[in-house]
């Protein structure tokens, strides 16, 4: 392992592959990823692949814009001889409560302003956009057609060939135990495998963020909690969309093979790392998912798995330097890291070469949570 770098990003998701890709494209030789297992062990390898842009502030509506152009065109920007997968066949967001109704109604508001080019649906508009979706509590619901999917361990493996391809250096399994500091400047990155010196760091750990600012002395807040996702057995396609129901806090979207992939934020979740998987997740899971689709009311859970959102007290990602440790960055997409990455990317790497960013992030600094000056974003499940 080298022993010397001009930035090391630790956490080898998406957002820390797009970064140190970015980072190389900057100017930076000597860029080092640091990854205490696999690429994609982490949250990225564990969402559920939706990339949306219908959110409820402006920040993340045009962060998740800027992300959709880069996925569109990603094969041929990062040469890639594979295909990350990107498939744009719209996120349907339904509800059945007429608070989340006003909710999505403002958000549509922002988001046209925004020149993002989403529908409010009419009940007979759902029905054609996807039949097999019971429509009898539906108040309200909204689609746009740019939203999709891709395969996050692609996108990831993409960035990182494109990275190497730069110079930059991926060591996988390889641990960060902690900081060399002097003068509240960082100095260099100890690791199980030796120590590499550097005067830049960049965190890009999603969940695993609040462990890696600790050791630095940071009390970061931004807390990790576990999600649960099912894979069925494959069926006939009968789902285009992804649809997303803000009364469940569900997802569900049917996959290239046919498999249905559904997940639910339980918002009594304890705080924590836990991967470990339960039958009363899947038995809530069916009574939400059976109401939505009756058609699935016999169909086989196959694959179960858990992951964890990084979660902000405002739901928005946490960017740029942290004040009062010189050379030290975040990169967080906060719950939604594999959808932003290819903009947090550009965005952390030109924050970290001094360079005017494509759009302004000091109002996704660290310091708002001290401030007090959080801007909640209403669109999260």
């Amino acid at each position: 392992m080298q022993k010397t770098a001009d930035v090391v990003v630790i956490g080898g998701g998406s957002i820390g592959c797009a970064t140190a890709y970015n980072l190389a494209r900057s100017g930076f030789r000597r860029v080092v990823v640091l990854e205490k297992g696999y690429l994609c062990r982490g949250s990225t390898g564990r969402c559920a692949a939706g990339i949306r842009q219908q959110w409820g502030t402006e920040m993340n509506c045009l962060i998740s814009r800027g992300s959709i152009k880069h996925f569109e065109v990603m094969n041929e920007m990062l040469e890639y001889e594979d295909d990350v997968e990107f498939r744009q066949n719209g996120y349907l967001m339904i509800t059945y409560s007429e608070k989340e109704a006003a909710m999505l109604k403002n958000n549509l508001a922002l988001q046209e302003r925004l020149g993002i080019p989403v529908q409010f649906l009419s009940i007979d508009d759902v029905k054609e956009i996807a039949p097999a979706v019971n429509t009898e509590r539906v108040v309200a619901s909204t689609i746009c057609m740019e939203d999709g999917q891709a395969n996050p361990f692609k996108v990831t493996d993409a960035y990182a060939r494109a990275a190497r391809k730069l110079g930059v250096n991926i060591y996988t399994y390889t641990e960060v135990t902690g900081f060399r500091l002097e003068d509240g400047a960082v100095k260099a990155v100890l690791t199980n495998r030796g120590e590499i010196s550097t005067p830049l760091v960049v965190n890009a750990t999603g969940a695993y963020a609040r462990l890696i600012s600790e050791m630095l002395g940071h009390d970061l807040p931004v807390k990790p909690e576990r999600h649960q996702i099912v894979v069925t057995e494959p069926l006939e396609p009968f789902l285009k969309p992804l649809v997303m129901n803000f009364f469940h806090k569900s997802y569900c979207q049917q996959v290239v093979n046919g498999s249905m992939l559904i997940g639910y934020g339980d918002p009594h979740e304890p705080e924590g790392i836990n991967y470990s998987c339960s039958w009363q997740f899947i038995r809530e899971l069916a009574e939400k998912i059976i109401e939505q689709f009756p058609i699935m009311k016999n169909v086989n859970v196959i694959r179960h798995w858990a992951g964890h959102y990084g979660i902000s007290p405002d739901g928005q990602p946490v960017l740029g330097p942290v004040p009062g440790i010189e050379g030290y960055y975040l990169a967080l997409g906060c719950g939604k890291g594999f959808m932003l990455s290819p903009m947090i990317g550009e965005l952390v790497a030109q924050a970290v070469a001094g360079q005017e960013t494509t759009l302004p992030i000091d109002i996704l600094s660290i310091e708002r949570f001290e401030k007090g000056e959080l801007i909640v974003e209403p669109a999260v499940v």
